[in-house]
């Protein structure tokens, strides 16, 4: 999914995106139906991750959560991300990829259009949530280490 794809569902669902500078260790905000992101940002591939990001906050959290030292806004937290990488790097991805012929982690990474550390992040939170392999139809994804087993039948 492109950044410019993931703009116009957010302006489906009446949100306002704005990409403004920010400080340097701020990619991107949420706040009442207002995304800003980072203008400093270089890529279009990370903007695209960062947005999908705080869209997981319009859909998956509530009410001020920057304090990460308590529990429930790192759960909060965590949920948007989720969300994210089901988002950008569903399950079904894998398989498409691997019939396509994607072999490793950089040109998956490109392929989805994502970063690479987005796509190692998708894969611990699958892991974390799947343990190191699932079935998805007729293939395997294992996660550790990355790869998808076709059954034939």
């Amino acid at each position: 999914m492109t950044y410019e794809e993931l703009l116009k569902e957010a302006v489906q669902h009446g949100l306002d995106i704005y990409e403004m500078p920010l400080n340097t260790r701020i990619k991107g905000l949420y706040s009442d139906n207002i995304i800003c992101i980072n203008k400093l940002i270089s890529t279009n591939t990370e903007k695209t991750c960062i947005l999908a990001e705080e869209l997981g906050h319009h859909f998956k959290t509530d009410g001020n959560i920057l304090d990460q030292s308590k529990i429930e806004n790192r759960q909060q937290e965590n949920r948007a991300r989720s969300w994210a990488y089901e988002k950008l790097v569903p399950l079904s991805a894998f398989v498409q990829a691997h019939k396509q012929g994607i072999r490793n982690r950089y040109e998956l990474a490109d392929h989805l259009g994502v970063t690479e550390e987005f796509l190692e992040s998708s894969i611990k939170r699958y892991i974390h949530k799947y343990g190191t392999y699932v079935t998805v139809g007729t293939c395997t994804i294992t996660f550790e280490p990355l790869g998808v087993l076709e059954l034939f039948k």
